[in-house]
């Protein structure tokens, strides 16, 4: 009985010395953490209105929730009278050793942020950057991802999409599509001219403005070169590349056009 009067003594000590300490800090984590979600509402809906892209709204509401909670656990902890310099050395380390495990990582979640808020290119636009040509498919936080027109998936980091070159054949609406279309010395320009202009205006998906162009671009060693330019849709460049290199060499044959090609020349010797 005496010890258990002891034992009861030493607790009311305790909850006299530790119940304020503790209720304080119990009122604290509740009211802080509606204070955190009234911020991260709010947070959200500016971000809403300002349009900035879905997935950087999710990751940036994320970050300054977890960095609010974790600060407001310090607030706590200190409440309680634990003394928060070891906890707060502990988080340091810890973040200093995931940093340099992760730059690389962490390089590309920069650059994902980066690409989200300047938005060089946006999902459905075709791009060409690392090497990779394709249609943007996804944009995520550290990785982009390509459909390349032989329908493979590539997968590039965002860290070397932001840093290096990126070209956009989409931003403008209109893309220009090269082919290069020779004749033979000895056959008429002019008329090869005609020829291949009809190609380009008989064409539905190609568009009439900017005009359509064939002017000669090159006399090389065995025929006269034209720089066959139409202009297209981005959706539309691989239908009328092939279908203009089709067109040309199908309409200059029905035009009786040469265009040229190596010979082979046989020498038989007389015995």
């Amino acid at each position: 009985m005496e010890k258990a009067e002891e034992w009861f003594k030493y607790g009311i000590e305790i909850a006299k010395e530790f119940g304020p300490k503790v209720l304080a800090a119990l009122v604290i984590f509740i009211f802080g953490s509606w204070v955190i979600r009234r911020i991260i509402g709010g947070a959200g809906k500016v971000m809403a209105s300002s349009k900035y892209d879905a997935s950087l709204q999710r990751f940036l509401l994320s970050l300054v929730s977890w960095v609010l909670k974790i600060f407001l656990i310090l607030v706590v902890i200190d409440q309680l009278g634990i003394d928060v310099t070891t906890f707060a050395a502990v988080i340091a380390a810890a973040g200093l050793a995931v940093g340099l495990a992760l730059q690389g990582s962490l390089s590309n979640f920069a650059g994902g942020v980066l690409i989200m808020i300047f938005k060089p290119y946006r999902i459905g636009d075709l791009i060409e950057a690392q090497g990779v040509l394709g249609a943007v498919k996804e944009i995520e936080i550290f990785t982009t991802k390509l459909i390349t027109p032989q329908n493979k998936l590539a997968i590039v980091p965002n860290g070397a999409m932001a840093n290096g070159n990126i070209i956009n054949y989409t931003t403008e609406g209109k893309m220009r599509v090269d082919v290069t279309v020779g004749i033979g010395y000895n056959e008429d320009i002019k008329k090869a001219k005609e020829v291949l202009l009809g190609v380009l205006t008989s064409n539905p998906k190609v568009l009439s403005e900017p005009t359509p162009s064939v002017n000669v671009s090159e006399l090389a060693d065995s025929s006269v070169n034209f720089a066959v330019r139409p202009y297209c849709l981005p959706e539309d460049y691989w239908s009328v590349y092939f279908g203009t290199l089709e067109g040309c060499k199908l309409a200059l044959d029905k035009a009786g056009i040469e265009i040229p090609y190596p010979h082979q020349v046989e020498i038989h010797k007389e015995g």
